[in-house]
């Protein structure tokens, strides 16, 4: 499968009702998974959405949302990112070492809670950027 290029959206609690909105507008398969069944959250973050994914839409779109996760602050400007995935990781790593080359990294490419390698980055354009290897068998 190619790498997939697509926005990822962060919201401030509500990317819940955000992403079942965007499924009405769109079609498709809405997949979310909470902070609270990733075990990387608090009581008062544990239903908040960690990771939800619009696939299959009529006309071929991805959409990928979030709620800030704890700590972070929910502002004007950072609410969106570009997200690189897929199972190519030498295409993959050789985009992330090009877009964080005189950038800034705040997440290292590296193996992630959920199996996957992935790492957040904002290149020297201030264009946030976020690439997800997914190496999970089966």
């Amino acid at each position: 499968m190619a790498p997939l290029l697509n926005p990822y959206l962060n919201f401030d609690g509500n990317a819940r009702q955000a992403m079942e909105y965007y499924k009405e507008v769109f079609g498709g398969e809405l997949n979310m998974h909470t902070f609270g069944e990733a075990g990387g959250a608090g009581e008062e973050h544990a239903d908040k959405i960690m990771h939800g994914m619009l696939t299959a839409t009529a006309d071929g779109f991805t959409l990928m949302g979030s709620d800030m996760p704890p700590g972070m602050e929910h502002t004007s400007g950072n609410n969106f990112a570009v997200s690189l995935s897929g199972e190519e990781e030498s295409t993959l790593r050789g985009y992330w070492d090009k877009l964080s080359d005189g950038g800034q990294v705040s997440v290292p490419l590296e193996r992630q809670m959920w199996g996957d390698v992935f790492g957040m980055c904002t290149d020297r354009f201030g264009t946030p950027w976020m690439v997800n290897i997914n190496t999970r068998q089966g």
